[in-house]
């Protein structure tokens, strides 16, 4: 399988934006977390499933010199994107490396903490990602986590029919490569087993219309995806051509609401 395919929706320049784009919406609740979860200068912290490292620049602006990050990401592409990135931010204080947290050891240990945001409901083992970078912490070492909950919450209101046959192809094509979407339904019994303590869980979910910067994050990959369903051989143009009308319809209404999907976050710590 090429690289591009081996990620659902590939490792190109427009989902290295999009994922841009959906940190720069959670952003503000992920510093809030980092910030509960004890992340400061000096800190030693492990982005796990790291992406194209949107989330590792700014915790290696946070650790600032003294501290160190740990970027581990299975995909080559998106290292040498992040690569490249700290080098013009002058950030010399990230490790990034080339790694499968299933299948490869992790080439870090005694880190302060660890952050995954939506790795865990890709993977097909998370007991094992999670006992993996539980060794890794340092005694007292701190998880944050964000991963779906009940994915079933997207929707658009008024609602779109097709926004609804969307919503139940992506689980079903989720569930198919070994994920589960609604892997924070298992979470409180996962980390426990994996030797953690939850220290605080809270869900997220937002209501919000068109002019909200949250808005982009769903619609994004409602325009995104049926594209690659369409690739896939899933569907014909046809249908992805109607979920994309179902988006626009909803963009020219002033009265439609986007309700987003709802995200677990934990943060624990190691015991």
């Amino acid at each position: 399988m090429s690289e591009e395919r081996d990620y659902l929706l590939g490792t190109h320049d427009g989902e290295v934006e999009r994922l841009g784009l959906q940190h720069r919406v959670w952003r503000p609740r992920v510093l809030d977390a980092w910030r509960r979860a004890g992340i400061t200068v000096g800190s030693k912290v492990i982005d796990a499933g790291a992406g194209p490292g949107w989330a590792s620049l700014d915790l290696a602006e946070i650790v600032g010199a003294g501290g160190r990050v740990h970027a581990l990401e299975r995909s080559a592409r998106f290292v040498d994107v992040l690569s490249r990135s700290a080098e013009a931010r002058g950030l010399r204080n990230i490790d990034a490396a080339t790694v499968d947290l299933v299948t490869d050891p992790l080439p870090a240990a005694g880190a302060d903490a660890f952050w995954i945001r939506w790795v865990l409901a890709f993977v097909s083992d998370p007991a094992l990602v999670l006992a993996k970078l539980h060794a890794a912490l340092r005694p007292g070492g701190v998880a944050v986590i964000h991963e779906y909950l009940d994915y079933n919450t997207l929707a658009i209101l008024p609602d779109q029919p097709a926004m609804e046959e969307l919503k139940q192809l992506v689980v079903e094509d989720w569930r198919a490569t070994g994920g589960e979407p609604n892997i924070g339904r298992a979470l409180p019994a996962l980390l426990p087993a994996a030797g953690f303590r939850i220290r605080s869980m809270q869900p997220i979910v937002e209501t919000v219309r068109k002019g909200d910067l949250v808005w982009q994050w769903p619609a994004t990959w409602g325009r995104n995806y049926p594209r690659h369903l369409v690739e896939a051989g899933k569907v014909d143009q046809a249908w992805a051509d109607r979920v994309t009308a179902a988006f626009d319809a909803a963009e020219a209404d002033p009265n439609a609401v986007m309700i987003t999907p709802m995200v677990l976050e934990i943060i624990a710590e190691k015991i």
